[in-house]
């Protein structure tokens, strides 16, 4: 290191474990520090000025209305990751069930016509809305009790006319 200069110096000398084919030659170079200080910069608060964004771990998934799968991350970033496609039939009864509310084309039922959500004659997604029962159930319960009646009443109207049966039976 020249102190004078404040410049290191480096050299390189060969040797038999320098893999270069050959003895290498002397390489010198200067390096000029000169103004260089590690606090660079006065303090005072500085202008933030950035170009992206933090790294950001996976928080969840949200579905838009027209069908757009966007996944969310915690650096307040959304990413479009897909989106829904809906399906319509000519006929819908004449699709064909195969079991656990999956439905196949047929003939019958005709070509699915495939589309985004909201367009032509399909339908709209709701995001974010739980389907609750379309059954009402203080009305089941009603009728439940109209049906049971009904049948005792039945019942009833056999066993009077058993009895009246075994009485002329009897009679003979």
């Amino acid at each position: 290191m020249d102190a004078r200069n404040n410049t290191p110096s480096v050299n390189f000398s060969s040797s038999e474990q320098t893999p270069l084919a050959g003895a290498p030659a002397d390489l010198t170079f200067d390096i000029d520090l000169a103004g260089a200080t590690q606090f660079g910069n006065t303090s005072r608060t500085t202008d933030l000025q950035q170009n992206g964004y933090t790294s950001g771990a996976f928080v969840g998934i949200s579905i838009e209305g027209d069908g757009t799968v966007v996944r969310n991350y915690s650096n307040e970033q959304s990413v479009a990751a897909g989106q829904i496609a809906m399906a319509s039939f000519r006929n819908p009864e004449g699709l064909s069930p195969e079991g656990d509310n999956a439905w196949s084309a047929t003939q019958a039922s005709g070509q699915e016509l495939v589309g985004a959500p909201g367009t032509g004659l399909l339908g709209s997604i709701e995001s974010g809305a739980i389907e609750t029962s379309n059954v009402d159930m203080a009305r089941e319960l009603v009728d439940m009790i109209v049906t049971q009646r009904a049948y005792q009443a039945n019942s009833q109207t056999i066993k009077t006319q058993d009895e009246v049966l075994q009485t002329a039976i009897n009679l003979r």
